[in-house]
């Protein structure tokens, strides 16, 4: 077999010497013939053999003819090399097709989609571009008649067609991916969750044909629900489900290379990708969630489970991306209604996910986010569980930023010497690996430890807080070179009540406006209530009345809507104003603040300002 391979080198370097070789598709049909299955190891074994000969040649020639020749012989040899690789590849992909439609035609009716959307799993190692989705339809057709079966080979022509179809769409969707950007000069990529109409998805209504993609885009364009648009007059059979699946993925993929590419502004670029993966995973997330609502069908529930599954897929995508937020700051462009009602449901799918690195990151976001919203427990339960797959599959910056999250969720629980525990074992760990935001991290969450165990503790002088003070600057300065906002709220914000416990108002109130501005940045509600607590309190003791009814009524707000016991602090000093000044006087002083409260809370938060201050009295 070695000799025969040899011969077949010798004889393309030689037709390619003479010219007779006049494009690489020849070499690669020459091979494609020429090589049996099972022995292309021989193969490249004698290819490396000639190249390595061939080079010496190259290096050792007695004239520059002699030379010329060898490097002749030489580049046909590396044409052949690549053609081979070329052959693998397309090898790897007839079987990873022949094996699609082996696993799609064999399935259980009840898993048949399944089996579909893990073929087309862009996390897969072999992962099928847009040409082999289509030979994968044209196969799917031809073996659907050779099935027996009335209703299987229905489904399976179904399947079929609903690729071809999604593919047909993202044809005419491409050219628009990402125009409406400059069209609009909007700036933003629209997956905000705005009122108004914004963003690709009513350009894109107008381009697809397809009745059900076209009708979710129209939905999206207008922030309808899609509880109520699943409850429309809709044509979600199994072809249409599968086109939008195509289309989505399609377009989702399209977006994050776009953005990936903004190398003129790499953080923009991050920051872009991630709100839309993020997006694209609600979308699934809601439609699994409308379902859910409909009457109970073996058809409604194999769509329901294959909305989890896709939202899983782009989730374990975002989690394998360098710029996958361990520590916050994601939600900046993300509608903070979207990201509540869809974690009361993302983390379903999660129990059916192998113990794998992207389950414990696609964990600690989903913890932390948690957290925000002052749900502790159910968040501390989402940190231990990814601790343990961090460990196990040795992801070390995992397993500290876990770390990190479990100290902030025991200070926020008062649980000052079980924070500091998690934010030393952070930081040793953090200095062990290298990790430089693990460990700005750690200060963070240390000084942020020390200081509010100093001040439950009772203690006031200012040698107590010199440690933290430092440890709080350490951080503060790390985390500024850095970029992460979230974290430096927190440096600010300990900053600013250090210096409210030893009586230094002024520099507190410096802190503390920058940690609100920070945390706003971020999306941390619960650090935003927590800095206008003490920033009130801060006003207070400069009296400066109106700054302290305006940030108190803010923080009491925020922390209360969270579910945070803490609002009761800010609304405990705006009832000690209210006894100082009076009652009329007091509500002049709120509404002289209405036009400053409203923007930030709306309407309704600022009217419910008066009955969380009469909750607070009646609860004394």
């Amino acid at each position: 077999m070695s000799d025969r391979y040899f011969q077949l080198i010798d004889e393309i370097v030689a037709a390619t010497l003479k010219g007779k070789i006049r494009s690489k598709g020849q070499v690669y049909q020459m091979l494609l013939q020429g090589v049996s299955s099972g022995t292309g190891e021989i193969l490249e074994r004698c290819l490396e053999e000639r190249l390595l000969i061939t080079q010496r040649q190259v290096d050792s020639a007695a004239s520059e003819f002699k030379q010329a020749k060898a490097m002749r012989t030489l580049r046909a040899l590396k044409t052949i090399s690549s053609e081979w690789e070329r052959v693998q590849e397309q090898k790897q992909v007839s079987e990873a097709i022949t094996s699609a439609i082996a696993a799609i035609t064999t399935a259980l009716p009840t898993e048949r989609l399944t089996a579909l959307l893990r073929v087309i799993d862009p996390n897969q190692q072999q992962v099928l571009n847009l040409r082999q989705l289509a030979e994968l339809a044209k196969n799917l057709q031809q073996q659907s008649q050779q099935i027996r079966e009335p209703d299987s080979a229905a489904e399976v022509e179904m399947l079929s067609a609903g690729i071809s179809a999604g593919l047909a769409s993202w044809q005419r969707l491409e050219d628009h991916l990402v125009s409406w950007i400059y069209d609009q000069s909007r700036g933003k990529l629209g997956f905000e969750g705005g009122s108004e109409q914004r963003g690709p998805w009513a350009l894109w209504a107008k381009q697809v044909k397809s009745p059900l993609p076209q009708s979710l885009f129209q939905a999206l364009a207008l922030n309808q629900p899609l509880s109520e648009w699943v409850t429309q007059d809709l044509s979600i059979d199994l072809s249409s489900w599968v086109e939008l699946a195509v289309v989505l993925q399609c377009l989702q993929r399209g977006l994050v290379s776009w953005c990936d590419k903004m190398v003129y502004d790499s953080k923009v670029g991050a920051k872009l990708s991630i709100s839309t993966f993020l997006f694209f995973a609600v979308i699934w997330s809601h439609l699994a969630n409308a379902l859910n609502q409909l009457n109970a069908s073996a058809g409604r529930e194999r769509l329901v489970n294959g909305c989890f599954q896709i939202c899983m897929q782009i989730l374990r995508a975002f989690a394998q991306q360098q710029y996958f937020p361990l520590y916050g700051g994601v939600f900046a462009n993300l509608n903070g209604k979207y990201l509540k009602d869809a974690l009361d449901y993302l983390d379903q799918p999660l129990r059916q996910v192998e113990g794998t690195q992207e389950k414990a990151r696609i964990l600690t976001w989903l913890g932390y986010s948690l957290r925000t919203q002052g749900k502790y427990k159910r968040a501390n339960e989402f940190h231990q569980q990814a601790l343990e797959i961090a460990r196990h599959a040795g992801d070390r910056i995992c397993e500290i930023a876990n770390f990190n999250h479990l100290s902030r969720i025991s200070a926020a629980q008062r649980n000052y010497v079980e924070a500091i525990n998690y934010s030393q074992r952070a930081l040793m760990l953090s200095r062990q690996t290298g990790d430089k935001l693990g460990e700005a991290n750690a200060l963070a969450n240390l000084g942020y430890s020390e200081v509010f165990q100093a001040q439950e503790q009772g203690l006031v002088e200012a040698e107590v807080y010199e440690r933290a003070i430092y440890y709080l600057e350490q951080g503060k300065q790390s985390l500024e070179q850095l970029g992460d906002s979230q974290s430096q709220a927190l440096c600010l914000s300990s900053l600013g009540i250090a210096h409210v416990v030893i009586e230094q108002p002024q520099t507190a109130i410096t802190y503390l406006e920058q940690g609100w501005q920070a945390a706003q940045f971020s999306g941390d509600l619960y650090l935003q209530g927590l800095n206008l607590a003490y920033l009130a309190q801060a006003c207070y003791s400069t009296q400066n009345l109106e700054q302290a009814v305006y940030t108190g009524c803010l923080g009491a707000y925020l922390l209360e809507q969270i579910g945070s016991n803490d609002w009761r602090q800010p609304a405990g000093l705006l009832a000690i104003l209210q006894g100082q000044l009076g009652m009329e006087a007091f509500q002049n002083l709120l509404m002289q603040q209405r036009s400053k409260i409203i923007p930030l809370i709306g309407i309704d938060g600022y009217e419910y300002i008066p009955q969380l201050l009469a909750k607070y009295r009646e609860s004394i």
